[in-house]
């Protein structure tokens, strides 16, 4: 498991250039006292003094995109919800587990009054009077200090009737996992929290603002998201958008991980710093670990095609990610440098997918075991060239063409998540899989032998 950078910012990047991440190295920052005295409860109290509507429409003017994976608009999510339906539910989504991903991690153990007050703003802002806090079953830490964190608030009056003297009530719920990555995906997390097995659902028609937990309007949104609504509603639309580069606005936590001095999470400004600055630079990952220089990287998690060093200074903007083939998604970045066996590390990423497949989706649960079986065989030195072939069409079924968003032919990104970085070392290494296929030789032999 990666470590935490524990790196106290430098004056160069002082706490005030920071949004969800400025009290992580202060020691009771995760207390309702440490919350207090650093202006806590405060955004929930000016949100309450506006109509839902005008904090709907100061998060739309900030631009505030989706930080779980997809990247969608929050404001415009919220807007999606049919009116004159109630109740109305708020889900998070704390089931992160994608592999080299632990920003929301973070979030909640250091600053769980954060989410907590992020949960209030949305709930507040969609009409939703109860919230369904959903971690990984895994992070204990986490789940204790929301735990602790949701009693506080409860206790003093920032959770349940009333809140801040208000006719505004919410209840929040925390909810652990039990440690399957495919509820990550929204509407599996919703069938999970039904207490069914953790499946995605078809959308349409079960689009989650529409049709979501027990069938009525869901808003799912995740953790670091929900985090950045105290600064907007306290801040202000444009002070939040002045941190980052437009559509890209605010800051973004990533997760540096891999060949580098220094893995652990960053919150950076969001379509300003560039790939090169973050795993160069040294207020950040501070560069390659030993000598070898970079091979390969993951941009956004497990699932996202590999970039490579030309595409350094790529800025970390959605869509000129986007454009470039692959994605932010989760916000972990995965550094390999020249010494990494480029087919090993495709067989650990997709054997961890083909374990974590729901199964409900021919191509998904017979396709990742097949290429996990396929990469095993090669690796054992008892592939054949075929196998390569092999490989690029199990792909081409499961997700046909390199690309992201993928072309689907299951219901959730799972299985196209495989494809992934199969499709992106056979395209840049493909030599290396051929080294590990042993020559054959053939015996010529004559017929009058064989006579």
């Amino acid at each position: 498991m990666a470590r935490f950078e524990r790196r106290k910012p430098t004056p160069a990047e002082g706490l005030e250039d920071l949004i969800v991440t400025s009290r992580r190295h202060s020691p009771d920052g995760h207390t309702l006292e440490g919350y207090l005295r650093s202006g806590g409860y405060e955004a929930i109290r000016l949100a309450l003094g506006r109509s839902p509507a005008d904090v709907i429409a100061e998060v739309k003017a900030a631009s505030l995109l989706g930080r779980g994976g997809a990247g969608f608009p929050a404001g415009v999510k919220w807007g999606f919800c049919p009116p004159g339906v109630w109740p109305r539910y708020l889900v998070v989504n704390g089931d992160e587990s994608e592999p080299g991903t632990y920003k929301d991690r973070l979030l909640m153990e250091t600053d769980p009054h954060q989410l907590l007050e992020g949960c209030l703003i949305a709930a507040y802002a969609v009409g939703a009077s109860q919230c369904f806090l959903y971690v990984r079953g895994e992070m204990a830490l986490a789940q204790e200090r929301l735990a602790t964190a949701l009693n506080e608030a409860y206790a003093a009056g920032f959770v349940g009737r009333d809140i801040c003297g208000s006719d505004f009530c919410l209840d929040i719920v925390l909810h652990p996992g039990a440690g399957a990555y495919i509820v990550g995906e929204e509407t599996a997390l919703i069938e999970s929290l039904e207490g069914k097995r953790g499946m995605p659902r078809l959308k349409p028609p079960y689009f989650p603002a529409a049709i979501g937990l027990y069938g009525l309007p869901t808003i799912v949104n995740n953790v670091e998201t929900l985090s950045n609504l105290p600064f907007i509603v306290t801040h202000g639309a444009e002070a939040f958008a002045a941190r980052g580069a437009p559509p890209s606005a605010g800051t973004r936590v990533f997760a540096v991980s891999g060949h580098v001095r220094n893995p652990g999470v960053f919150e950076v400004p969001f379509g300003v710093t560039t790939f090169r600055e973050i795993i160069y630079d040294d207020r950040y990952a501070g560069g390659m670990m030993g000598e070898a220089p970079l091979k390969a990287f993951i941009p956004g998690g497990a699932s996202a095609p590999w970039f490579f060093p030309e595409h350094l200074d790529l800025p970390l903007d959605k869509a000129k990610v986007d454009a470039a083939g692959s994605m932010l998604g989760s916000g972990a970045i995965v550094v390999m440098d020249e010494t990494t066996d480029i087919p090993r590390a495709c067989h650990n990423l997709v054997r961890f997918f083909a374990r974590e497949s729901c199964g409900k989706c021919t191509p998904c649960r017979e396709g990742t075991t097949w290429l996990e079986q396929v990469l095993e065989r090669i690796l054992a030195g008892r592939g054949s060239r075929s196998d390569l072939d092999m490989l690029a069409d199990i792909c081409e079924n499961i997700s046909p063409g390199l690309r992201w968003p993928p072309r689907m032919t299951t219901i959730c990104p799972l299985g196209p998540s495989a494809v992934s970085p199969i499709s992106s070392a056979l395209e840049r290494f493909r030599s290396e899989f051929e080294a590990r296929i042993p020559v054959r030789k053939t015996l010529a032999v004559k017929a009058a032998a064989l006579r």
